[in-house]
Formats: structure tokens, sequence, C-alpha cells
């Protein structure tokens, strides 16, 4: 990126206005990768969670952080710094998921679930990805409805409707 800013510095100097307009388009194309790369990775350990609470049918306090926080991450580096727009759009997740992160989180998950007791492809086979799905974009929709003071409460709500969840209200 330094040497980004080195030409577009010297394309403003030098009146090349065109080619420093087209190093701003790229620059903003590299913020906005490193975005989505971050909130896939926040969005791979939510599932990652999701996928141990559905075949375990519990919750663990260590397992609820980790989906609170990802919740929580997400909603910060989803919105643009106009606060009025999103690098994820609310339609968007299932897609975002489906292509780009699902496996990872079905891969990392089999490491942990039952105590590795299932391959990756044996874990894809036991998952139901509807209810995946439904549960990972539930908390996904919080953050676009729910301040950052809220949030963490509405995660804890929406916690309790999952298997082992019982105890979080």
């Amino acid at each position: 990126m330094t040497q980004e800013l080195i030409d577009l510095r010297n394309s403003i100097l030098q009146g090349r206005y065109e080619d420093a307009l087209a190093i701003v388009d790229e620059l903003e194309g590299m913020s906005k990768q490193a975005n989505l790369r971050q909130i896939q990775s926040f969005l791979k350990i939510l599932l990652i969670h999701l996928i141990k609470n559905q075949i375990e049918k519990r919750l663990t306090n260590s397992w609820a952080a980790s989906i609170r926080n990802s919740v929580r991450e997400i909603q910060k580096i989803n919105i643009k710094d106009n606060k009025k727009s999103y690098y994820v759009n609310q339609d968007e997740w299932e897609n975002l998921i489906e292509e780009e992160v699902i496996e990872d989180a079905i891969a990392d998950a089999s490491l942990e679930v039952m105590n590795g007791a299932y391959s990756q492809f044996q874990l894809a086979d036991l998952i139901n990805r509807n209810e995946l799905m439904q549960n990972a974009v539930k908390f996904l929709l919080l953050t676009y409805t729910y301040s950052p003071k809220e949030l963490p409460r509405m995660v804890v709500e929406t916690l309790t409707q999952l298997p082992g969840g019982e105890n979080w209200g």
C-alpha cells in the first residue's frame, strides 16, 4: 500500500488526475477486500461454534462467548465509514457462507466436535445445513437492527433458542 500512496502523491503533484483516481479506486478495492477477509474470518468462527452446538446439542460458556464476540466484530467491520451502508448486505449472507466459508468451517469444526471423532466429510454429512444457515443468518441479521450497546443482549436472547441455551437468558 505504501507504493500506491507514493504513486498517488506523484500523480496528483504531476496533475495526472485520472491516474490518481485509478489509484484511489485500487486502494478502495484493497480496503474492501481486507474487510471482507476479516468478516469471513469471524463468520467462520461463528459457524464453527454453531456446528459444535448443533451436533453436540449443548452450549458451553466458551462457545457462547465466541458466538457473541464474532457477531460483535462482524457488526463493527461490516458497516462502512459512512455509517449508512455495509460491505455485506442482509440478503448476501447465505451466498457468502455457502460460497466462501462453510467448507472451511466444517473442516475446522471436525477437529473439535466430539473431540475430533468425525472427519470433515463425516461431519459434513451429519450437519443440517439449512438449520445451520438459519441460525447463522439469525445472528447476523441482529447486527443490522441493534446498536453495539444493545447487540450483546440480543445475542444472548438468541443463544437461548439454541440446543443447551435454555440457561442463557
